[in-house]
């Protein structure tokens, strides 16, 4: 029998050292894969379950469902609960505790990012939490009784099951609105009503939206776009025309049986509401309420993204506005027949004068600063820019609507987007403009498109989606504004019209100053409890007198705290990133390649975006 050669101490000691690295090889890639599959697993549930509890947001975030993993769900259009409520709270509680869990160290570059923004959002729920009744489901400018009729207007019918989703959510709005009322009640109970002036505005609204008279007649908006949105799933014979007639009757059965009173309903409990004991006449500032400030501050980094404390802001806002003044004050004393042009408004007629143009001209002139969007089936730059329907606001709506919005194209479906115009004191000519390159190019419309198609391509963690960031979306889309202002000025050069476009420039300081004022008012109002009083004598210093402009100010930044900011710090944090990147990369920065750095890390709190760029 042959005998086995022995090994040697030294040898013997080299395999015990290389069992103990692949050991420790072996535990050091279970840990990873351990925590990455957590993670996974744990994301994915969060997307499906908020996708799958509120079908009117998974439509607007995903064209075809079964494609992410969905492929059961009931039509939901979910309302306030108090149960629903506390669940909610332990939800955001039990996915804190799970991340804790989860080693970030130990998770890709990607997902470990995905993880601090996830984090930081949920413990900021977390704190918004304890202050429930402090939200306004129901602001008179932006709530949900104006929101829901233009959301069930775009609906988009890719195929039947839209069609009956649709429907559905229709015949859920009697419960949808009555708990909207429900909560309105319970904020009156704990004193924390809307105003007087707030329930009326929003009263009118549901009185006049979903109008009887409309309806009856088959003229409201909500039976013409739905008999538009059915001819096409009947020219491709998805639906017969009997089908689609059978359909029409049933949505003018809802629209009048279940809509229209429901509306109704809501106006009828919010009259009632006025005279309740404890019912303000008028709006304030939510640091008149209990821990109001402490709520502002958690407002204040939901809406924008900015983890800057109140004072640090105040100061930044004082920093803009005087440089932005002292710009303005220079150009009018060099120039002192610019006053005369402005009045005469010569300077706001372009060559280009219909939406359609407008958006050409910005395509062309936005690619020497901003990068190609990827192509929607391949991870390479296109060319082609998606089409965009520039449509206009219904007349029922226009009362209730801003000047003008993009409805965000689904995550899996960027081929086709629609920019809305409100015809009440529409925008026209640099107006027009601005505006089309705050929501089309390079504004909202390209940021999404550019995003969706990246983020695709580049399968990042769903979870991203439901994660919100106004100040990052707000402040680019007014970031690019201004770009906008200097491309109308180009375009005035380019027509041998320097006065004119001398004009657009001291427009375009302008009106940045203007939001400096407004958002530095937004702090006044809600953090230092300014009074009318107070906000008047500050806007005379500005050249505004009118006691009705003051109090029109004043109301709609009291009922619609952090807006102005969500646009402004959002704009203002940017720039902040745009310096620290020029100090980063040096003589090797450019606007194009900083532009593309805050599109491939896509929406994100300033925090996260900072850090990158360290």
């Amino acid at each position: 029998m042959k005998k086995r050669p022995s090994l040697s101490p030294r040898q013997l000691l080299l395999c015990a050292a290389i069992l103990l690295i692949f050991t420790a090889l072996i535990l050091f890639l279970f840990g990873h894969r351990r925590d990455e599959k957590q993670f996974t697993n744990l994301t994915h549930d969060l997307f499906v379950e908020q996708m799958t509890s509120n079908t009117l947001n998974m439509h607007y975030t995903l064209a075809y469902p079964e494609d992410f993993g969905i492929y059961e769900y009931k039509p939901v259009l979910p309302g306030y609960n108090a149960d629903d409520d506390r669940f909610a709270r332990l939800a955001v509680d039990n996915a804190l505790d799970e991340l804790s869990k989860i080693n970030p160290d130990k998770l890709s570059s990607a997902d470990a990012y995905t993880y601090d923004l996830l984090v930081r959002k949920l413990e900021n729920s977390q704190r918004l939490n304890e202050f429930t009744y402090y939200q306004m489901p129901l602001s008179p400018s932006s709530g949900m009784q104006s929101q829901l009729p233009i959301l069930l207007a775009e609906y988009t019918f890719r195929n039947r099951r839209d069609v009956e989703d649709y429907l559905s959510l229709l015949d859920q709005t009697d419960t949808y609105l009555a708990s909207m009322l429900a909560f309105e009640q319970e904020k009156a109970a704990a004193g924390l009503s809307m105003s007087n002036y707030s329930l009326r505005q929003v009263k009118n609204q549901c009185d006049t939206i979903v109008a009887k008279d409309a309806l009856e007649e088959g003229t409201h908006f909500l039976q013409s776009t739905f008999r538009e949105r059915l001819i096409p799933l009947v020219q491709d014979e998805r639906l017969t025309a009997k089908e689609a007639e059978k359909y029409i009757q049933q949505n003018d059965r809802l629209l009048r049986t279940v809509v229209q009173p429901s509306y109704e309903a809501l106006a009828d409990g919010l009259f009632l509401l006025e005279d309740g004991e404890g019912v303000p006449q008028l709006p304030a500032g939510l640091c008149s309420l209990p821990s109001g400030k402490e709520y502002y501050q958690y407002l204040l980094i939901s809406q924008t993204g900015s983890y800057r404390s109140v004072e640090e802001i105040k100061a930044l806002l004082q920093e803009n506005m005087q440089a932005e003044y002292k710009v303005i004050l220079t150009m009018i004393q060099e120039h002192p027949d610019l006053a005369g042009q402005l009045k005469n408004g010569s300077y706001t007629e372009l060559p280009c004068t219909d939406a359609d143009a407008m958006l050409a001209d910005l395509q062309k002139r936005m690619q020497r600063d901003f990068p190609l969007l990827p192509d929607s089936k391949t991870s390479e730059p296109s060319r082609e820019f998606p089409r965009v329907q520039v449509k206009s606001v219904s007349p029922d709506l226009q009362e209730y609507c801003a000047p003008a919005f993009y409805l965000t194209a689904p995550l899996d479906d960027t081929d086709n987007n629609v920019i809305y115009i409100n015809q009440k004191n529409a925008p026209t000519g640099l107006d027009l403009y601005t505006t089309l390159a705050h929501e089309g190019y390079p504004g909202h419309l390209y940021q999404t498109v550019y995003h969706n198609r990246d983020f695709l391509n580049r399968e990042e963690n769903k979870v991203r989606q439901l994660l919100g960031y106004g100040g990052y979306l707000e402040g680019w889309a007014l970031y690019v504004e201004f770009y906008g202002y200097d491309y109308a000025t180009q375009l005035l050069q380019e027509q041998g019209r320097e006065d004119d476009a001398l004009c657009v420039q001291l427009e375009k300081h302008n009106r940045s100053l203007i939001l400096c004022l407004y958002s530095t008012l937004d702090i006044m109002i809600h953090y230092d409890n300014a009074s009318r009083e107070d906000i008047a004598e500050f806007l005379q210093d500005f050249g505004i007198h009118s006691t009705n402009a003051v109090n029109t100010v004043y109301n709609y930044i009291a009922d619609e705290p952090c807006n102005y900011l969500k646009y402004y710090l959002g704009y203002l944090e940017i720039l902040e990133l745009k310096g620290l990147a020029q100090s980063c990369w040096q003589s090797e920065f450019n606007d194009y390649d900083f532009h593309s750095f805050l599109l491939d890390a896509g929406p994100s709190d300033f925090t996260a975006l900072s850090a990158l760029l360290d």
